[in-house]
């Protein structure tokens, strides 16, 4: 009797397998991936960075524009001056005055609008849109709109509030002559406040809802929640808003320039130095406190950058 044999089926042989494609060292890998991003960053440099060291070669000389035969390499002489020059230190205090005032204003305005414009009612939209249009506009036309329709004399908007209210007999009082910072003042603010407000407004709507819910049912009023829940989350955002406006405000030149001319004691740091170069043709000196501002806003913006690096790792650990 003859017994059938089976044969195992035989197993199937894998295919030879290709060499992985030899891989570029990690110098020359990051070479490759950071290549597209070279021409953007020559010509960032171009723009940006070649002009500042123009700025500060210029800086260490004695350099009129009326006389440039005479040029001299001075050393740190025009700094000396600069930071002895009177009108520069009233310059200064002028420049602290308005930014401090224009920043703390508009971050109480923007928190009173923030806080409205959280709650739900008809037309919010329609407010939002119209609380944020004075940002988009043009600063130069900002101040041209606030020196000519609102601060005239003769037919600006708020003499003629006051003599519709009073009658014949009313004020009208020259706003940019007899209150000429504050005129300024008033124009940042009513610019900068719907900066402040979309900052505090998208703190207000990333608030832990948990927590405020469970507030109201332990019998929190809504002062309470604020003052507890609220104000605290905002901190990092007040400080957001403050240094971000801070930084933009020291380098206002727009406002200054079209409202005052500089005169009347509202002369800040940019203006100066625009008189310095553009007016008294000083080179040196203008090159000199150009850096020197520079110098205090690169101060301000890297205590900036780092409260948002850590605001942003704070919202990532939540």
């Amino acid at each position: 009797m003859t017994t059938a044999t089976t044969t195992p089926p035989s197993t199937p042989v894998p295919p030879p397998t290709r060499p992985a494609p030899p891989q570029p060292p990690g110098k020359l890998k990051a070479w490759v991936t950071r290549a597209p991003l070279l021409p953007a960053l020559v010509f960032m440099i171009i723009v940006t960075q070649l002009p500042m060291v123009a700025t500060l070669v210029i800086s260490f000389f004695d350099w009129n524009a009326l006389y440039p035969e005479a040029r001299t390499f001075d050393w740190f002489a025009n700094y000396a001056e600069v930071l002895g020059d009177d009108a520069l230190r009233k310059s200064v205090f002028t420049t602290i005055v308005l930014t401090v005032v224009v920043v703390l204003v508009s971050l109480v305005l923007g928190l009173l609008l923030a806080l409205l414009l959280d709650r739900t009612f008809k037309g919010r939209g329609i407010v939002r849109t119209l609380l944020i249009a004075p940002f988009l506009v043009v600063p130069v036309a900002a101040a041209l709109l606030w020196k000519h329709v609102l601060y005239n004399p003769e037919y600006g908007l708020f003499n003629g509030v006051l003599h519709w209210i009073f009658g014949d007999g009313a004020a009208q009082p020259d706003w940019v002559a007899e209150m000429p910072l504050g005129a300024v003042e008033a124009s940042l603010i009513w610019q900068w406040t719907p900066f402040m407000m979309l900052i505090l407004l998208a703190g207000l709507q990333s608030r832990p809802s948990d927590a405020i819910e469970a507030a109201r049912i332990d019998g929190a009023d809504a002062w309470q929640i604020f003052r507890y829940i609220t104000f605290p989350h905002l901190r990092r955002y007040l400080e957001l808003g403050g240094l971000l406006g801070t930084i933009y405000i020291v380098q206002n030149f727009d406002a200054v320039f079209t409202i005052t001319s500089g005169g009347l004691g509202t002369a800040n740091l940019p203006y100066t130095i625009y008189q310095t170069f553009y007016q008294g043709h000083e080179y040196g000196l203008a090159s000199a406190a150009g850096v020197l501002v520079v110098i205090g806003s690169l101060i301000i913006a890297t205590v900036a950058l780092r409260v948002v690096s850590s605001l942003f790792r704070e919202e990532a650990r939540a």
